[in-house]
Parts: structure tokens; sequence; C-alpha cells
């Protein structure tokens, strides 16, 4: 039977705990949604715009260019998660998630803001 101390550290105890439980669902939900939704105005871009367009470039090197610095951003979180535990200092797995998503997430909401604004 797991002790009370492996539980404790999965399951959020404090209200704050809880509440960035909540937060990091809501971020997941935004982060899927504008993915979701920044994938579907490029995929028109692509349909109405020749690919050799100026304006097309442009969008697929930036589109390639964020999601290599998201990519390292994101890296980076883990390899300093896992240093940090290497030296005994954990974090929750809700704090941990939203570090290693924030890159994403910020990103996506961008693009989703900018291109809905190009159409």
């Amino acid at each position: 039977m797991p002790s009370h101390s492996s539980h404790s550290s999965f399951v959020p105890s404090t209200p704050a705990a809880m509440l960035d439980v909540w937060n990091l669902g809501v971020m997941a939900f935004e982060l899927w949604s504008t993915s979701l939704s920044t994938i579907a105005m490029r995929q028109g871009l692509w349909q109405t715009q020749s690919p050799t367009s100026v304006r097309m470039l442009k969008e697929n090197q930036r589109m390639v260019t964020e999601k290599l610095e998201a990519s390292l951003e994101t890296s980076f979180e883990v390899q300093k998660a896992m240093l940090q535990m290497a030296f005994g200092q954990t974090a929750p797995w809700w704090v941990t998630s939203r570090r290693t998503m924030t890159p994403y997430h910020r990103r996506s909401s961008a693009n989703s803001r900018r291109l809905s604004r190009q159409r």
C-alpha cells in the first residue's frame, strides 16, 4: 500500500494547489482550442495564397521558428526539473506541467490572435 507522503505529493492538498491544477486544466484546454484554430487558419492561408508568395514564405518560416523556440524552451524546463530532482528539490506535477506547457500556450494564443486579424 502506498505511503501517505507519496499520495500527498500526487494529489493537491491545499486550496492554492487545487487552484493551480484547475488553472493547468484551463491552460491545456486553451492550448488545445487555439492550436486547432491556428491550424485551421493556416490551412485557409495555404488554400488561398500561392505557396511561393512572400506572405506564405514568411508565415511558414515564422511557424517553424516558433515551434523550434517553443521546443527548446520546453526542453530547458524539463532539464531544469530533472536537475532539481537530482538534487532532491522536487516541484509538484502541476507546477512542472504548467512550466513545460507555457511556451506552447503563449505562442499558440499569440498565433491565433495574429492570424484571426489577418483575415
